[in-house]
């Protein structure tokens, strides 16, 4: 009877030690995910090195971000189409995005894509 209750209470000790380290090794790999997205958000660099090549862009009224993100991915222009939609919705608010026709490079960054695309000028905010 003992010895049964003893290994009982070892066993429910082993099962609660293996339970906290799962959860502890999910929210470790929760946190590095975040940060991995966090870290991209702000200084994903360009697809391609200088020159590059010019992709051109039809950007249509209505289309959402995400279909503009995945849009750009399927031409080359970006590594991933949801971080550059909320680039976008971070760095331009979305709305400043105009329709229209579009040349763009694969050498540049997607903040530069960004520019382009709300119809600011490269050159003046390079400066």
């Amino acid at each position: 009877m003992r010895s049964s209750k003893v290994v009982l209470n070892i066993v429910n000790s082993v099962l609660s030690i293996l339970l906290l380290v799962l959860i502890l090794f999910v929210v470790l790999k929760a946190g590095n995910a975040a940060y991995d997205l966090g870290y991209r958000i702000f200084t994903e660099p360009a697809v391609d090195r200088e020159p590059g090549r010019d992709i051109s862009v039809r950007y249509y009224d209505g289309m959402s971000l995400t279909e503009l993100g995945s849009l750009l991915e399927e031409k080359g222009l970006v590594d991933s189409g949801i971080v550059f939609a909320i680039q976008l919705r971070l760095f331009a608010g979305g709305d400043k995005i105009r329709q229209g026709k579009y040349t763009l490079n694969t050498s540049w960054t997607p903040e530069e894509l960004i520019q382009v695309l709300a119809g600011e000028d490269l050159e003046e905010t390079e400066e």
